[in-house]
C-alpha cells in the first residue's frame, strides 16, 4: 500500500461493516500515498489537519461510529483507531525525516572565529577572605562556618552582654519573629557567639577563625553598611601570653597587605573580653596623613581585641581558672578598603561591574 504500511499491522476488516471498512483501506492508502510527496513541513502539517484535525477524515469515521448497530461498533471502533495510531505515526515519522534531512536552519561558517569567554572573579572581600585563610592556616587554625541566624542566647547572654545593654535593642539588632522556643531569634550581629557555639563541640584547646557576614540596623555612610564581613580568631589555651596576641596582629596584617603595617591598641571595653583593646591600624588610604575614611586622624579601627571574658568561657564549658585565650574579630570590609584605597565601603554592595571588574 505505500512506505509506511510497515508502521502497524494492516487495519483489521469491519466485519459486516463494508462501507466502513472501505473507508478506512482507502483512507490509508490515500494518506500513505500524500505522504510519499510530501517534501515540506507545511504539506505534512497540512495533510495532519486533513486526517486527524477536528473536520478530518478519521475524525469523521470516529464521529459516525454513533449511528452504527452496537454489535458492529466494537469492531469498527478498533478498526478505526488503529488507522488513527497508523496515522499519527506515519505523520511524525515523515515530519522527522524532513527536519534530519534539512541540516541547520542558519548556515554555519566554520571558519569564523568564536567568541571569547569572559572570565569570572572573586569578589574582593572574598578574596581576602582566602587570604587570611592561607595565613591562618600556617598557624595551624581551623576554619569554623556558624549560622547566621542565630539566637539572643548565643549573641547576647552567653557574650557577657547585661539585660539592659542596648545592642539588644531592634535599632541596632534585626530581630526575627519567633516561630519556637523561648529565646529570641535575630541575624547574627556580630560572629562571637559561634566561638561559644564552636567551643561547645569539644574540649580546649581550641585554635580556629569564623569567617562570616554580620547584621545590624544602623545608617549606611562610606564606612559602615548594613549588612559586612567579619573574621574572627580565637585561641584558648592554658598559657596565651598577651605578647603572643600582639604577634598574630601584625602577622596577620603582615600578610593581608605585603608588608609591615603600623598598629596601635587601646584600652577599650567589649563585654566578652577582660582586658578588652581597640586595635587600630595606620590607614592605607592616605598613608596616616588623614581623609574622611579615617576621619582625618591617620588611624582606623580594624578590630576588637582582648582576653575571652570569664564568663564566656563558663558559657562554654570551659573552666576559665584553666584555660585563658586571645580573640580578635577582624573588620574584613574594612581591611579591604585598606588594601585597595577605597574609599566607601557601598562600593562592594553596588553589584556596579565596572567596579568588580577591576579585581578580576
Amino acid at each position: 500500500m505505500g512506505r509506511f504500511d510497515s508502521i502497524v499491522p494492516k487495519v483489521a476488516c469491519i466485519g459486516k461493516q463494508n462501507a466502513v471498512s472501505d473507508s478506512v483501506d482507502s483512507i490509508q492508502v490515500a494518506l500513505s500515498s500524500a505522504l510519499g510527496g510530501a517534501n515540506s513541513l507545511d504539506a505534512v502539517e497540512q495533510l495532519r489537519v486533513d486526517y486527524l484535525g477536528k473536520k478530518g477524515q478519521i475524525t469523521g469515521l470516529l464521529k459516525a461510529l454513533g449511528a452504527m448497530a452496537p454489535e458492529a461498533r466494537k469492531s469498527a471502533g478498533q478498526a478505526i483507531n488503529q488507522l488513527k495510531n497508523w496515522a499519527q505515526e506515519a505523520i511524525d515519522q515523515r515530519r522527522d525525516g524532513l527536519l534530519d534531512s534539512a541540516g541547520p536552519v542558519i548556515p554555519v561558517d566554520m571558519t569564523m572565529p568564536g567568541f571569547a569567554v569572559s572570565p569570572g572573579g572573586l569578589h574582593p572581600i572574598t578574596q581576602m577572605m582566602y587570604d587570611l585563610d592561607d595565613a591562618f592556616a600556617a598557624l595551624n587554625f581551623e576554619v569554623y562556618q556558624g549560622p547566621e541566624v542565630s539566637t539572643e542566647e548565643y549573641d547576647f547572654d552567653y557574650m557577657n552582654f547585661p539585660p539592659e545593654h542596648p545592642a539588644r535593642e531592634s535599632m541596632d539588632t534585626y530581630w526575627i519573629r519567633n516561630v519556637a522556643g523561648n529565646s529570641r531569634t535575630c541575624l547574627r550581629p556580630h560572629l562571637t557567639g559561634g566561638s561559644v557555639r564552636r567551643m561547645m563541640m569539644g574540649p580546649p584547646p581550641y585554635r580556629f577563625v569564623y569567617p562570616g557576614h554580620v547584621y545590624r540596623n544602623e545608617t549606611t555612610d562610606s564606612r559602615h553598611e548594613r549588612a559586612f564581613t567579619q573574621y574572627e580568631a580565637l585561641i584558648v589555651d592554658r598559657d596565651v601570653p598577651f605578647t603572643a596576641g600582639r604577634l598574630l596582629i601584625d602577622t596577620i596584617l603582615e600578610t593581608v597587605f605585603g608588608r609591615p603595617v603600623k598598629t596601635r591598641m587601646r584600652a577599650g571595653f567589649f563585654p566578652f573580653v577582660e582586658p578588652g583593646y581597640e586595635i587600630d591600624m595606620e590607614c592605607q588610604v592616605c598613608q596616616g596623613a588623614g581623609c574622611s575614611v579615617c576621619k582625618h586622624v591617620g588611624w582606623i579601627e580594624v578590630m576588637p581585641g582582648g582576653v575571652p571574658h570569664p564568663n564566656v568561657l563558663r558559657a562554654a564549658g570551659v573552666d576559665p581558672d584553666e584555660w585563658t585565650g586571645f580573640y580578635v574579630n577582624v573588620g574584613l570590609d574594612r581591611l579591604v578598603m585598606m588594601r585597595y584605597r577605597i574609599d566607601d565601603v557601598r562600593l562592594f554592595h553596588g553589584a556596579d561591574l565596572r567596579f568588580l571588574n577591576q579585581f578580576r
